[in-house]
């Protein structure tokens, strides 16, 4: 089974490397506000109890929108979505950094939430796209999983399950 686009090593190794920043990015974003959020409270004026709104204005536009991902993507394309979604996520942090006011700060929380929720799913499928079938277990996607199933559940269950997902 080979790779669904065929692309030279080097322009797939910067694919990588673009999509894989981009993903980080995302999930250093997606955490990162709550070690800020003593420095927004003071900053924006806001109350104890509100300042959490700021989390979770980002995690409703996140569950929203992940289920979203594989429809969007089969309509308008994975090239154009991730290029929406991370663009999309870049300007909704812009606006998060310059946000006077706690209302704007959610509000630009929860667009960061929509358009960064598709940026893990579809920066997964683009590895599996451009990655041929017996390359995949070197990428991050297929490795990570199976070496936390091998450690966390010990040497017996971890060996089944790493030999159970080049099946899967």
């Amino acid at each position: 089974m080979e790779a669904t686009i065929q692309m030279p090593a080097g322009r797939r190794l910067a694919l990588t490397i673009v999509v894989m920043v981009a993903t980080l990015l995302q999930v250093l974003d997606s955490t990162i506000a709550n070690v800020a959020l003593p420095h927004m409270e003071a900053a924006l004026g806001a109350a104890p109890d509100t300042i959490s709104w700021v989390l979770t204005a980002y995690i409703i536009g996140a569950a929203i929108a992940t289920p979203l991902t594989g429809w969007i993507d089969a309509r308008i394309g994975r090239r154009t979505l991730m290029a929406v979604a991370v663009g999309g996520f870049t300007i909704t942090s812009a606006v998060c950094g310059v946000a006077n006011s706690l209302q704007m700060m959610v509000a630009a929380r929860f667009a960061q939430g929509l358009f960064g929720a598709f940026i893990s799913p579809l920066s997964q499928s683009i590895m599996l796209d451009i990655y041929p079938y017996r390359e995949r277990p070197k990428i991050p996607i297929g490795n990570v999983p199976r070496r936390c199933r091998s450690g966390a559940w010990g040497s017996w269950s971890g060996r089944f399950w790493a030999r159970s997902s080049e099946v899967f």
